[in-house]
């Protein structure tokens, strides 16, 4: 492998990690140095940092938070009624 994609590798360890895991890398980057964009978006992909998978990350939190808030909703409106007595 040629010393710039090393160097490459040695700067951005969670791409040598990605190309420990997916080992035909090193072949094709000893053949064409010019592959490591192409690695890049797999390796992100991979990781899921792409923007679509980031957007769902977020709808998946936003969708927990508000499952959590209706929840709190309704232990407080349960609890008001009980906090008020039986009713004559």
């Amino acid at each position: 492998m040629r010393a710039d994609v090393q160097q490459i590798l040695h700067e951005r360890p969670e791409l040598r990690h990605y190309i420990r895991q997916h080992p035909n890398w090193y072949r094709k980057l000893t053949r064409d140095p010019g592959q490591i964009p192409v690695l890049e978006k797999e390796a992100n992909q991979f990781y899921g940092r792409t923007l679509p998978q980031r957007v769902e990350k977020v709808q998946n939190s936003l969708g927990l938070v508000m499952m959590m808030m209706e929840m709190l909703k309704m232990g407080q409106s349960t609890g008001t009624v009980e906090a008020q007595g039986p009713v004559e």
